[in-house]
């Protein structure tokens, strides 16, 4: 494994796992698959809604709680300064943990700058040891960086061939922001795992698509957190240590890009009315509000 270091010093496993999608049912499994063979990055959310599976599997893994980098990201719904510090402290419960490595905003949207005040006094307060953002294009990043008292230490954005997010990447760069890719795989639309171009560059090593892509977002200086429920999955994605393609092959990567994302911008006004809506229905649904009493 390799490490990154953070604005702060911290360093941070470059590939972990992650829990997007992964069931209540088979999280807890899948994290303990994942660290016994050898993730020691955790990746989940609290819009997940599988953070206590992921801190079962930690407790019952065997594995020392300060090797693992555990990851979790702040929801909307708890954004505002007194939500934010609130929802944190109860995921740290779910997470059966007295510190988390690193805590996100998950999306760009709503009083995110009420939650970002919290996240700078937690961190400051040791209960998080590093803080950052998730889906911050360039200008809300910037904007950020610029008006904060601590910038944000890692941005988690969509990044994979087909949306290698180049120039995003630029403006990270300069203000000290570490790039981390959710869906480092685009989730195998656009035909990824069959592109025959990535495919050839890989016959050259002996290794798979998913493998030449994951090495590739490596070399690129990206975080990645792949996510598979099989373990034998899981180990080939860890598995991308034992070669380095050329700066041809870099290249020829880069031809890929389509300049978009493969899923929806959160830049498209559409998308923040949908984003909005549905946490206004959240917020309406009692369900919901049953479960807010668990923070």
């Amino acid at each position: 494994m390799t490490y990154a270091a953070l604005s702060n010093g911290i360093m941070m496993p470059r590939l972990g796992y992650g829990v997007y999608q992964v069931t209540k049912e088979e999280c807890e499994r899948c994290v303990m698959d994942a660290l016994k063979v050898g993730y020691r990055h955790i990746d989940t959310a609290q819009s997940y809604f599988n953070e206590e599976e992921v801190g079962n599997a930690i407790e019952k893994s065997g594995v020392p709680r300060g090797e693992i980098f555990l990851t979790t990201k702040v929801w909307i719904e708890f954004y505002g300064y007194e939500q934010t510090k609130k929802s944190v402290m109860g995921s740290m419960r779910k997470l059966k943990t007295n510190y988390i490595d690193l805590v996100l905003l998950h999306q760009p949207f709503a009083d995110y700058y009420g939650a970002w005040r919290a996240m700078e006094d937690l961190y400051a307060e040791g209960a998080v040891r590093a803080i950052g953002v998730s889906n911050f294009v360039p200008d809300r990043l910037v904007d950020l960086c610029s008006f904060s008292r601590i910038k944000p230490m890692v941005n988690q954005v969509e990044t994979h061939p087909h949306n290698q997010q180049i120039e995003a990447q630029k403006w990270m760069k300069k203000y000290g922001v570490q790039i981390e890719a959710w869906a480092p795989f685009g989730e195998g639309r656009g035909g990824l795992f069959e592109d025959p171009i990535i495919a050839k560059i890989g016959k050259k090593y002996g290794k798979t698509n998913a493998q030449v892509i994951l090495r590739w977002e490596l070399q690129r200086g990206i975080i990645v957190i792949p996510k598979s429920t099989h373990i034998e999955r899981m180990k080939e994605n860890i598995d991308v240590f034992d070669f380095e393609l050329t700066s041809e092959d870099m290249a020829v990567m880069e031809t890929l890009d389509k300049g978009q994302s493969s899923f929806f911008s959160h830049s498209d006004p559409a998308m923040v009315e949908w984003f909005a809506k549905m946490v206004e229905a959240r917020r309406n649904n009692s369900g919901n509000d049953s479960a807010k009493k668990n923070w």
